[in-house]
């Protein structure tokens, strides 16, 4: 009898493995082929521009990328860009999902258009902000600071890095939104009305009873957001390209400019491990501190 269920386990087992693997198989593959190749190519001399000068180079390509001036830069612009932004929606994704949990006419009309920015592909939003927000002659802001008195700001000249967060914020704070807002809902309304009773007030309301209880949904805000903010290509390809100079220039981009635009693969490619080391390290404090969260 338990010869024949030991073995039954065996075949099941065995069955349930044979459906896993293909689907476990093609993510190793999805994953470790293209770390393979960068780890590889980050030890070698390869240079599309000079296709004779090739062989294993050892650590000259971190050597040459850690001497660069431009990589501390850009580790500063990253660094920057996804803290601002990180401030910037989860303090205003809060104040909003308290606002839109009251009771007010057109509320439902209010969230829908409040979460919409979120579903515009990054491109369109930075030309958006660009060609029609920002533009220092046509642009709506423009046009508002010369309606007061104001001389125009060229935003991508003299304030390019705070252009970059503020485009990017746009686009997450619906995100911020959408996850504390369904966080509200769970939210004990008696425990509220009570501490009204007592005499609390809507700033006590919100410290002691609103904000603990968001505390677990703004930890996955953050980690998710910081993990797509570390990676922001795209709004700075549109607006700035990285400058003026280095000004806007972040760790993705930055290894997009050695890898297509000097076309020096090897030193890309670290560049590349250099961010993946960097993710990692993001990732491990992130999860310890929603893990934390989850046991409170």
């Amino acid at each position: 009898m338990n010869k024949t269920r030991a073995s039954g386990r065996t075949v099941g087992g065995l069955r349930t493995l044979s459906l896993q693997a293909p689907a476990v198989t093609l993510l190793l593959l999805w994953m470790i082929v293209p770390l393979g190749m960068t780890l590889w190519f980050s030890f070698q001399r390869y240079n599309l521009l000079m296709p004779g000068m090739t062989g294993f180079a050892g650590l000259e390509n971190y050597e040459y990328l850690l001497t660069d001036p431009a990589l501390w830069a850009a580790m500063g612009n990253t660094l920057l860009l996804v803290g601002w932004v990180l401030a910037i929606t989860v303090v205003g994704g809060t104040l909003l999902a308290v606002l839109f949990q009251q009771e007010f006419a057109g509320r439902g009309i209010a969230r829908v258009l409040a979460i919409s920015p979120f579903f515009v592909m990054p491109t369109v939003s930075a030309l958006v902000w660009k060609n029609m927000m920002m533009h220092p002659s046509n642009g709506v802001l423009a046009w508002l600071a010369e309606s007061i008195g104001l001389p125009a700001v060229d935003w991508f000249s003299s304030l390019p890095l705070t252009s970059i967060v503020i485009i990017v914020a746009w686009q997450w704070l619906p995100f911020a939104l959408l996850i504390l807002l369904t966080a509200m809902q769970s939210l004990d309304e008696d425990q509220v009305e009570a501490a009204r009773m007592d005499g609390a007030g809507p700033v006590a309301i919100f410290f002691f009873i609103t904000l603990p209880h968001l505390k677990r949904a703004i930890s996955v805000v953050i980690m998710i957001e910081m993990i797509f903010l570390l990676t922001i290509f795209a709004e700075i390809f549109v607006t700035t390209s990285g400058g003026p100079g280095l000004a806007t220039t972040n760790l993705a981009y930055l290894i997009y400019i050695r890898a297509l635009l000097d076309f020096d693969v090897g030193t890309a490619s670290a560049g590349g491990v250099i961010a993946i080391i960097l993710a990692n390290i993001v990732a491990i404090f992130l999860v310890r501190m929603v893990a934390k969260n989850l046991e409170d």
